[in-house]
């Protein structure tokens, strides 16, 4: 027992830092963003999950927000290039989006802060394709 807890990672190593202490220095956050599910693509249905470091996602929007510690933030999603975004502050760690006609598309994912400001290289952007023989879901959906 002492062996294995001795190579276990504590809560800080895996969780980041306590919610109750400001951090000095926070290192940049990151978006890291997985390819979409395969099974889900057969549906017309887009689902890739991702994670985030160095930041909490939360629904808390403002000026006044950029100043908390530690560091909070959302996720902005486009859809093949349109004109209009939506924002994410669930933390449900996967972005859904269903109805997806057969063909390419690209999601794109942003990583903001609490006043929606882009934070330097945190855009990620998945390209795939719809097969043609998808059967297109409308509404909701189940695995």
């Amino acid at each position: 027992m002492l062996a294995a807890s001795a190579v276990a990672q504590t809560a800080k190593e895996i969780r980041g830092a306590s919610p109750y202490i400001a951090v000095e220095n926070e290192p940049a956050p990151r978006l890291i963003v997985d390819p979409p599910v395969a099974e889900a693509l057969a549906q017309g249905v887009f689902w890739a999950q991702y994670r985030v470091e160095n930041l909490r996602i939360v629904q808390v929007f403002g000026e006044g927000a950029r100043q908390v510690s530690p560091r909070i933030g959302h996720l902005h999603i486009t859809v093949d290039d349109l004109p209009w975004w939506w924002a994410d502050a669930s933390d449900n760690n996967t972005v859904d989006i269903a109805g997806l006609p057969p063909g390419p598309h690209k999601v794109t994912i942003s990583l903001v802060d609490a006043d929606h400001n882009v934070f330097p290289d945190q855009v990620k952007t998945v390209t795939f394709i719809v097969p043609e023989h998808a059967k297109v879901i409308h509404g909701s959906h189940s695995k």
